[in-house]
């Protein structure tokens, strides 16, 4: 008994190792440069975060919120739409699904770069809108007087390149949808709407969970389309994070930043485990 004992802790050990050196140290590390200075206590940096005329926390975090309030509902709802699309077999298939996983190849930075080029005032979709007479000069979508088109870019910009991580992972879900079951729904005269609601989604919400944890902590780390897209125009949390470590050598309010981007994520998606439970799947007690 004591050699299996000692055979699972060694076998764990790993798992444990990585966790202590990449997750445990680096999160104590922050915690100590954010709360302590010299080996004292402090909050200089939690005064600064709030009341310094430098910082834009409350802005950061306002943008951050606001773009990822955007950008995850639609794509979750464009990747559920296009996964149950193509949970069906029909001609093109194949060349739709490797459409709609190509973005998931391209880096934010390339992203933003990507959609600046479409949306500048010289970009493809000022000229085409040109040619076609739709208007009569360049629509202006970057710059310090337009928020809210930067805001749309960068939403447009996020959704093309991250919807196919949500995609991949609820087309995964769905594979394991027994076709028998919507068949027999179908023969009991269900429609595409109890099919969905009452078969599909049910079915795939350990899918819908996972999806839904991965995008959000990636929603609250966005930093490259913004970057690109608006600089500090559009401060959101992680930019700011950046800034302060890089910009102002600030290391304790960078770590700040840090956390605050970690309680929020870890707090959404202990919603997220709670809301979400696919009780189905649970064992009865």
């Amino acid at each position: 008994m004591r050699l299996k004992i000692n055979r699972a802790y060694l076998l764990i050990a790993p798992a444990f190792a990585y966790m202590a050196f990449f997750v445990a140290y680096p999160l104590a590390e922050a915690v100590y440069l954010a709360f302590f200075q010299g080996g004292s206590p402090t909050w200089e940096n939690i005064d600064y975060l709030l009341h310094s005329p430098f910082s834009k926390f409350y802005d950061a975090l306002k943008y951050t919120l606001v773009i990822t309030a955007i950008v995850i509902p639609v794509e979750t709802f464009l990747a559920l739409l296009v996964a149950v699309l193509l949970y069906n077999k029909f001609r093109g298939r194949d060349a739709l699904l490797y459409l709609v996983i190509v973005p998931l190849t391209i880096s934010d930075v390339a992203a933003g770069l990507i959609w600046y080029s479409i949306l500048t005032s010289n970009g493809f979709m000022n000229n085409l809108l040109l040619s076609l007479g739709v208007i009569s000069e360049p629509i202006q979508v970057f710059g310090s007087g337009y928020t809210g088109r930067m805001l749309i870019a960068i939403a447009l910009a996020e959704i093309w390149r991250s919807m196919a991580i949500v995609f991949v992972i609820l087309f995964a879900g769905l594979q394991l949808v027994s076709r028998d079951m919507i068949e027999a729904a179908e023969v009991f005269g269900a429609g595409w709407r109890e099919k969905l609601f009452k078969i599909i989604l049910p079915m795939i919400k350990p899918s819908l969970q996972s999806a839904l944890l991965i995008r959000t902590l990636f929603a609250f780390q966005i930093f490259g389309v913004v970057w690109i897209l608006a600089g500090r125009n559009i401060p959101v949390l992680a930019g700011e994070a950046y800034y302060e470590l890089t910009e102002l050598k600030h290391y304790g309010v960078a770590a700040l930043y840090a956390l605050i981007i970690a309680g929020i994520s870890l707090s959404l998606g202990a919603v997220y485990v709670r809301t979400l439970r696919a009780s189905h799947l649970e064992v009865e007690r």
